[in-house]
This record gives C-alpha cells, structure tokens and sequence, in this order.
C-alpha cells in the first residue's frame, strides 16, 4: 500500500493491522467508521457489461448511477487499494461548485450559453451530491454553509472585487456571489487582517471518508462488484487488466486522476501535485465563539499559492494547501521530509489567519495527489468505437464534479443524449503534458512563482508580475 510519505510497501494480512495502517493516512478515514478491510479481489477472469478502472468518486458514482439507471448490467470495479484510498479519502472535504477552467476559458472554447449551462450543472451537482448521499442512506456529516474566501491586502480585495464585478457580467447575481466588507468577512470567519473577501451558498463541507466508504457499501447492495486490493495494469478497448485477471467489457471506464500517469500509454495525460492538510483535535464551543464558521463554512483567502479550510461535524478544523513539490516521472509517492516541511508552514499559516489556535494539537497529518491536465481543463467523454471512457482532470475541485462525471458517464455508456452529455467538457481532450525533465522543471517553477508571487504581493501591494508570467504555464488558473 501507499503509506502517507510514499513508497509502496507490503499491506499488512491481519486485518486489524491493515484497518490500524489505512487509519493513519488521513483524519477522513481514521473516523469512516469502517473496518476499511479490501474485499472481494479479483480471482480470475470475468466478462461484464462495464468495467471501471479506480473505486474514488469518479469510479463509484458511475456505478451508482448505472446501477440505479439499469439494474440488469454487471458492473465491476477493481481498485488497487481500497475504496477511497486516493484523492477521495484524502480531499479537503469541499462539494463545491468550482470548475477548474474558468467561465470565460469555457466561453471562448465552446461559447458562452454553453460556459453558463456548465457552471449550472456544476451548482446543482453541489444539491445533487446531498440528495443522492441521503438517498443512499450515508450519513456524510454535510453541511451546506457556502465558502467564504477572504482578503487580506489590497491587491486580494482588489481581486475580490473584480471576480465580483465580472460574476456581474454573466448575470451572476449576490446570491451566487456577493462582495463582502471587512465586518461581513468576520462575520463568517473571525481571521486576522482581513478587509473584505466573497461569499458563495454552493459548497458544503462534508466528511469524504464516510461518503466514500458509504458508495461502496451502496454499490455492492445494487449488485456491483467491487474487486478492492486488484491493481490494473493495463487499459485497452474492451479490457482491463489486471494482476489477478481479466475483465472484459463492453464498455471500460477509466476512473484514476492524478494516478493516470502509472497506466501503460497515460504517462503524460495529467501530472500529479500533492496537497497536504493538516487536522486538529476537536475544539470546544468558547474558541468556536471566537472563530466563528458557525454554519460549517468552508473557507480560504484570495492568495495565489491555494489555501481551504472547513470546521468538521465533530468540531475539528481541517486546512490544507498546495506546496509540496511535484516529483519527477509523475510519482505519486510523497517525499516525507518534504511533506513535514508543508505541513509546518501550514500548521504557521493557521495561526497567522486563527491565533487562537496556536497551542492547539494536531492529531492528522496527510496527504494526496491531485491530477491536472496540461490545460487545466477537467473532462469526460466516451469514445464509442473503442468502448473506453474516462472522467478526470479536476485539478483538486472533484468531490462535486465527481458526481457530475458518474451521471454523464451514465448517459453515455447508455446511449441517452441528455443536457449532460451536452456540456463543454464532454468529450475535450487537453494537450499532453510534455516529456521529463521539461515537465519536472515547468511544473515546479509554477508552483514557486505562485509562493514568489504571494510574497511579492506583501512587498510591493500590487498584483504581482511571477503570478502573470507563470500564468500561460500553468493553465490560466
């Protein structure tokens, strides 16, 4: 298994020592509630109707919603760990309406009626994840409090407001996102320095793990197979292999985001960047009263190195970022002295915005890689002469968009021509990443100009030229 820091070791045979290992990996699945022991691999070969390659999100939501939509399909899943072990176990715990590619990328690609019909799918996949959650029976201790992203210099107010302003101009209106002054910023979240920021309803915080381990347990009720503990090594038209035998299919879903780059021929489809997240013991209700996020709003600030934030069900903060270094050959093993380094500038970055909490104990440290493509453009498709299909590219905004692929997914595995299969990011394909070192070298260097960029920014209080310069290189994000 992949331990936190990385190398691929051994899983444990007693069950109760493989629970006590996956427990550690992150906060998220240490409370599922789950034995979080692999069931059912692979014993042979098997022919179905859909075959599914990654049982995250992606993986298990288009086996929900296939099941649900046909209950005469075989499905089967195979996953080299367990179910939730990758990004979806490992997230910040955001369902958010956020899209990777901005409205005005979506515009100029496939126009703007066809940009605006993609952030309403993505704002009603945020009630579509809560209703389904429920309608599953998984108690995934959600919260729909919105996102508060705060200013704290001038040039991130100065960004607020122009965010806002252009919000306006595509007739998104202070419902969908409102421009707030510095007292209404702390009235969400009592942070230090702040003189203003935004507010949006479409995000709930929610526990991953549970949500996870939950769609697995649905899955398996609706008669699908998920082959945990089963890695595969190769993807072709019809097949999916793997190390303990075959499936073969109709159709075969490719559902493996920022671990894409370990298949046979994906090498250079997305790269793999780690975001880190720390996790505190749960506080009591005098240090909420300072804090605020009294409706569980998720939370960040308007610098360019990403930060996000949410208070858990159980009273704990979770906050995380990006930083750690992307390593060279798309390795999704993290570099544990480095990860170390991550996690204490952000434990420093939390008090800086919270100093209430600086004697507070953080019992979880982890993290995970997200996958980004070359454009940073998520997308889904399927291409019906070969039967593959694949879904990915969420550059860290997947558990809603998740969600939005397992239903388009389902559409187009069945055939059906609907408002989702007509979305932009159907069936776009994104550029390629280009070869090692190059790829090594042009993806840190944007991930040191975003720090260079917020430091800059301190200095000078005025947008920052690293940030602009970088920019092409890193998607236009």
């Amino acid at each position: 298994m992949n331990r936190p820091g990385g190398a691929r070791v051994p899983a444990p045979a007693d069950p109760a020592a493989r629970a006590r290992a996956y427990a550690g990996i992150s906060l998220w699945l240490a409370t599922a509630e789950d034995d979080l022991v692999g069931q059912d691999p692979l014993d042979g070969d098997r022919e179905v109707d859909v075959a599914i390659v990654g049982a995250g999100f992606t993986g298990l939501w288009t086996a929900y919603y296939l099941a649900e939509a046909r209950p005469d399909l075989t499905i089967a899943i195979v996953e080299r760990e367990i179910a939730g072990f990758g990004a979806s176990g490992r997230n910040g715990g955001w369902a958010s309406a956020l899209f990777p590619s901005s409205l005005g990328t979506l515009a100029r690609d496939a126009g703007r009626d066809a940009a605006l019909r993609q952030h309403a799918a993505m704002r009603a996949s945020v009630d579509e994840v809560i209703r389904a959650s429920s309608a599953a029976g998984i108690d995934a201790r959600l919260a729909k409090g919105g996102t508060v992203v705060l200013a704290r210099t001038g040039t991130q107010l100065a960004r607020a407001r122009a965010e806002v302003e252009e919000a306006r101009g595509w007739g998104r209106d202070a419902h969908e996102l409102s421009l707030l002054d510095a007292d209404g910023a702390r009235a969400h979240l009592n942070a230090t320095r702040v003189l203003g920021g935004t507010y949006t309803p479409d995000c709930a915080a929610i526990h991953p793990g549970r949500l996870a381990r939950g769609l697995v347990r649905s899955v398996r009720e609706r008669g699908v197979r998920v082959h945990e503990l089963t890695a595969a090594t190769r993807i072709v038209p019809h097949r999916v292999e793997t190390e303990r035998g075959t499936l073969t299919a109709a159709h075969v879903i490719r559902a493996t985001e920022g671990y894409t780059p370990g298949l046979p021929g994906h090498g250079r489809d997305v790269v793999p960047v780690h975001s880190l997240i720390i996790a505190s013991a749960p506080l009591p209700a005098a240090m909420w009263d300072q804090i605020g996020l009294a409706r569980r709003e998720t939370f960040s600030d308007g610098r360019h190195l990403v930060i996000y934030g949410q208070r858990t069900a159980d009273d704990r903060i979770v906050f995380g970022g990006r930083g750690a270094p992307y390593r060279l050959g798309s390795s999704v093993a993290l570099h544990r002295g480095r990860a170390r380094d991550v996690h204490r500038k952000l434990h420093a970055t939390l008090v800086d915005l919270l100093p209430v909490l600086r004697d507070v104990e953080i019992t979880h440290t982890w993290g995970g890689a997200l996958g980004i493509a070359r454009d940073w453009h998520a997308s889904v498709g399927l291409d019906p002469e070969t039967g593959l299909g694949w879904a990915g590219g969420y550059v860290g905004d997947g558990v809603t968009t998740t969600n939005l692929a397992g239903r388009t997914l389902r559409d187009l595995v069945l055939g059906v021509d609907s408002e989702l299969t007509a979305l932009p990011w159907v069936g776009h394909r994104s550029r390629r990443w280009e070869p090692e070192p190059l790829r090594w070298m042009g993806v840190n260097a944007g991930l040191r100009a975003m720090t260079a960029a917020d430091a800059e920014e301190r200095l000078t209080r005025r947008e920052s030229v690293a940030a602009r310069v970088m920019a092409p290189f890193m998607g236009g994000h």
